[in-house]
């Protein structure tokens, strides 16, 4: 039977709409089988099955090992899949490192190992600022709900230091978060990671301080101000302050610090992103001294 467009044989009709609805790699092989366990049958256990069969014979294995350890995540399997990725990331190519990693973290995640999270996204830091990131070009392609979009080294950075905050505060090490937020929202700051450092000054008794960063965004200084569900998180905030008035402190700062190489390259990576503001914030030049809470 003479092919289509599509690849399919006209003998075949159904399963070559599935293949475009569901965006199918043509052909039979056990990835291809995988995909469609995965995507039509909705029969995760056999997709699973299926995707081990092809890591072992060495079909699509990037694709393979990332999409089982996803379809692993929303089985409950998450523990199984980390394992899985660990083992098998060596049969993987360079270029699928950073997917795997993304995976990894998601993971981790899941299961509440909060140091793997930590260290892993500190690795990701320091791969950014050594240049090691999206295959040395400025710019890389993401997917999201289906659709693909580009996303910039500074937005990736800002994003890897929001989760890197959020996890120290799943710590209660709100001083750390609040280090880490407070680099984010330098270099792209936004109403997600202002409110989570509120957060942070609050737990730390700096009520003040909190109130001055939740008022910036009703301000409509930070990018998303004008979100209606950001403005009611703003309010919620600000009605936990309201209690404490104008009591609290203003301290000098964190009593904790990035290793040196960490911090530098996190200061490099601002350099680059906001050349126009001092090189250092004041807080990190206080915390210097101190070297042991966020070692890398």
């Amino acid at each position: 039977m003479k092919n289509n467009n599509n690849g399919c044989t006209k003998k075949e009709p159904l399963e070559c709409n599935y293949q475009i609805i569901h965006k199918l790699p043509p052909g039979d092989s056990p990835y291809v089988r995988a995909k469609y366990a995965q995507l039509v049958e909705k029969d995760a256990e056999a997709a699973i099955v299926l995707f081990w069969k092809a890591i072992n014979a060495g079909d699509r294995v990037d694709s393979a090992l990332k999409d089982m350890a996803v379809v692993m995540k929303q089985q409950d399997r998450a523990e199984e899949a980390i394992e899985a990725i660990k083992s098998f990331r060596d049969r993987c190519s360079k270029q699928a490192q950073e997917s795997l990693d993304n995976v990894l973290i998601d993971l981790y995640k899941k299961c509440g190992k909060l140091e793997e999270q930590i260290e892993l996204l500190k690795q990701k830091l320091r791969m950014i600022y050594q240049g090691e990131v999206f295959n040395g070009k400025p710019t890389k392609t993401a997917r999201s709900h289906g659709r693909k979009f580009q996303v910039t080294i500074k937005q990736e950075t800002s994003r890897i230091l929001g989760n890197l905050g959020w996890a120290y505060m799943q710590q209660s090490n709100y001083a750390a978060a609040e280090v880490v937020y407070r680099k984010a929202q330098q270099i792209d700051p936004d109403v997600n990671k202002a409110c989570n450092l509120c957060m942070c000054l609050q737990k730390q008794s700096r009520y003040s301080e909190a109130r001055s960063v939740v008022e910036d965004v009703l301000q409509g200084k930070i990018s998303g101000s004008d979100d209606p569900k950001s403005k009611n998180r703003v309010e919620e905030l600000l009605k936990e302050l309201e209690p404490f008035g104008s009591f609290g402190y203003t301290s000098p700062s964190p009593q904790l610090n990035l290793e040196d190489a960490f911090l530098d390259g996190l200061d490099q990576l601002i350099n680059q992103y906001a050349p126009f503001r001092s090189r250092r914030l004041p807080i990190f030049e206080e915390i210097s001294p101190c070297r042991d809470q966020l070692a890398c």
